[in-house]
This record gives C-alpha cells, structure tokens and sequence, in this order.
C-alpha cells in the first residue's frame, strides 16, 4: 500500500487556513485598486496553443511551459507559465476596434516546469496590469506607482525600486558593431558581473577602444541618483544611449514625485527581460530579500505577431509571495456560534448576520466541540424572547 499518497510535486503547494482566506481577501483589493485606477479586469485561459502561448514574450518560456497534446486535433498546448503574453494577444486580437489606451489587468495560476534552483515554487498566483497604445514616459511611471500601491495594499515595507533601460546596453553594442550572437555572449557575462570574461571577449571581438571602454563601464553603473552623472560621462557620444539614459531619470522623477520617501536604485546593467523588453525596466525589492517581489517594464510592439503593434508596459508580481511577505492588516474577525435550532426566528436572525458580513458557524445535532473549539469569540442565545449575540464566557 503506498502511504505516500498525500505528497505534492516537488515546487508544488497548497494554502490552508487562514492563508488561504489572506489570499483571498487580498487577491479581491488588488482587483479592486486596480478598478480604482481604470484597469479592466481579463481573464485568459489555463491552457493555449503552443503557437499563440509561445510566440513575443513566450518564446523565452518555452523550457518552462508545460507541454499536452489535445486529444480533440492533435494540436499541442500549452499551460502557461506568464500571462503577460496571453493579455497582449488580448489587446491585439480581442479588443483591436479599441483605438484609445487600452488598460487591462489579470489574475490567475501560472505553472512553471523547474523552479528557481533555490527551492522556490513552481506554482504562482500570477497579478499585473497592462498599458497599451502609450509610449510615453508617463505611462512607465503609471506602472510603477501602481506597482508600489499594489504592495502598499499588500502590507510590504521596506520597499526600493531598481531602474533600468534596455536600450542602453543595445545601443553600445550596436555603437561597437557586435552581432546577434557577440551580444548575446556579452549579455550573459554582463548579467553574472564577470567582469575578466567582459573584458577578454570585448578583445578577442577587437571592438574600438571608446566602445570597449562603455561597455567595461558599464557594470559598474549601479547605485543612487549619482548614477545618472556618471552614466553620461560613459555614454557621451552615443545619442541612442543618452536618450534611453533621459527616459530613465525622466520615470524616476515622476515617480519620487508621488512617492516623494521610495528609495531608488538605478542598474543600468541589470538586463532582466532582455530578449522582449524594449525600454524602461523596473523591478521592487524588500530588504532582506534576495529576489525582486514585483518587476516590470516596456515592450512595446508584443502585439505585433497577433497583427497589431502597439506600445506597451506593464508589471507582474507572484500574488502568494505577496500575502506572506506583507503585513496582515485584517481587523480580527469575530465568528458567531449558532446552537442546533431550526425555530424561524433564529434562522431570521442568522440571514440578519450573515447579510452583515459577519461570520456564523451552525451547530450540528450530535456533533463534537462547542463554540470555543469551533473557533468562535461569540454565540447567539435566547435573551428576553429575542436572539442576541454575546460574547463566549
């Protein structure tokens, strides 16, 4: 007989309460503040086919995407691993008579074959908010600041945002001639801050000095608003790099504006995204935490495979980490025991609570327990002809 029944996948978990009901609650005022700020709610399918799933943003998940042929045509699908790529088909295909910016959110499960190799989740409750049809600073901002309300809400402190712009890197190697797969050995030595391997590849690939000189410093681009002075010295010359460098300290300024205490981290070679990010990036960290709880950025053109280009940013965060990482700002909720009685006047009054909000927990005939073991701080009993709620002695 196998005892092992009750074991989950490896990366795989369940929430129990009160987790689950933390989730819960939370998940419902994510969706509400993103109402607030005229995001329109989507909600796109557990499973596409590979050839929609895969295709702008997806194609980086393709080793993470679980994949299932369907049984009805042979065709094979998809379970999603981002549902970011999925919102864009949305915009694209679903709601093109919409000319105007278009803002939509979602939430959902997303499924990933492999964890992060340090034992995390393989299983998310996915959250985020697209803008489309604006290429503007003004819309990156948008989605930073409500990226920061959304972990506000969230209860997460000790918040700080890290800014980036892909076009800077992209624009030095094009300055220094570099080929497809030359930057793509570059950007992944860039990502590990190999810095001796940086620099005996931009050698062997004999880029011109000025050029070489950029890209060597540009690991070193990271830190506060300092950053920003010592980044044009670096990219002068370069007017696609300045240009991008401009769009960076252009959201930062639009941000600290409304959120006039964040603290702000600029990474000018932090390349996350890099293969369908097209402009600004953004991800916000918590002190203490060695991975980012919430990240973002533009790619503007996603929708042009489903036959409609247009700008875009957006931002997504893992909804559980979330829960668990924020502080429980719930009021206690006081359950109320109702005794085993079918009279009118107590069902009457039960309706009454429950209508409320209030939570009511049924006695069963029979049934183990009273009202402490059932959790409840109060119970409904019979005072003066009329049921009242008084508190559990």
């Amino acid at each position: 007989m196998n005892n092992e029944r009750w074991l989950l996948p490896e990366g795989i978990e369940e929430l129990l309460p009160p987790q689950a009901g933390r989730l819960e609650q939370l998940r419902r005022a994510v969706l509400d503040l993103f109402h607030g700020w005229g995001y329109e709610l989507v909600t796109p399918p557990l499973v596409e086919y590979l050839d929609s799933l895969l295709t702008g943003t997806g194609n980086d998940l393709d080793l993470q995407t679980f994949k299932l042929t369907d049984q009805l045509n042979g065709r094979m699908m998809g379970v999603r691993a981002d549902i970011t790529p999925q919102v864009a088909r949305i915009d694209a295909h679903r709601l093109s008579e919409r000319k105007t910016p278009v803002r939509l959110c979602y939430q959902g499960t997303v499924l990933h074959t492999r964890g992060d190799g340090l034992g995390g989740p393989r299983s998310f409750t996915q959250v985020g908010a697209e803008l489309y049809g604006h290429s503007g600073v003004e819309s990156d901002a948008e989605m930073v600041n409500l990226m920061l309300d959304t972990l506000a809400l969230a209860g997460v402190d000790s918040v700080y945002v890290d800014l980036g712009h892909v076009g800077i890197f992209r624009a030095l190697t094009q300055a220094a001639g570099l080929d497809a797969q030359q930057e793509s050995q570059l950007f992944d030595a860039l990502q590990r801050k190999a810095v001796p391997e940086i620099q005996s590849l931009l050698e062997t690939l004999s880029v011109a000095a000025d050029a070489r000189q950029a890209l060597e410093d540009l690991v070193w681009l990271n830190g506060g608003a300092e950053v920003l002075g010592k980044a044009r010295l670096v990219l002068k010359g370069n007017a696609a790099a300045l240009q991008a460098l401009d769009e960076v300290e252009q959201v930062a300024q639009r941000v600290s504006r409304q959120q006039p205490n964040l603290q702000l981290h600029f990474d000018l070679a932090e390349l996350r995204g890099f293969h369908y990010h097209t402009g600004v990036m953004f991800a916000a960290y918590q002190a203490g935490q060695g991975r980012a709880i919430a990240q973002g950025g533009r790619y503007d053109d996603i929708g042009a495979v489903f036959g409609r280009a247009r700008p875009a940013t957006g931002f997504s965060a893992d909804l559980r980490a979330l829960a668990v990482l924020g502080a429980d700002n719930r009021d206690a909720e006081k359950s109320i025991f109702a005794p085993a009685d079918d009279s009118p006047e107590l069902i009457d009054k039960i309706r009454e609570l429950r209508k409320t909000g209030q939570q009511v927990i049924c006695e069963l005939p029979g049934q183990n327990g009273n009202a402490i073991t059932a959790g409840c701080q109060q119970i409904l009993v019979m005072q003066d002809g009329q049921w009242c709620v008084v508190d559990v002695s």
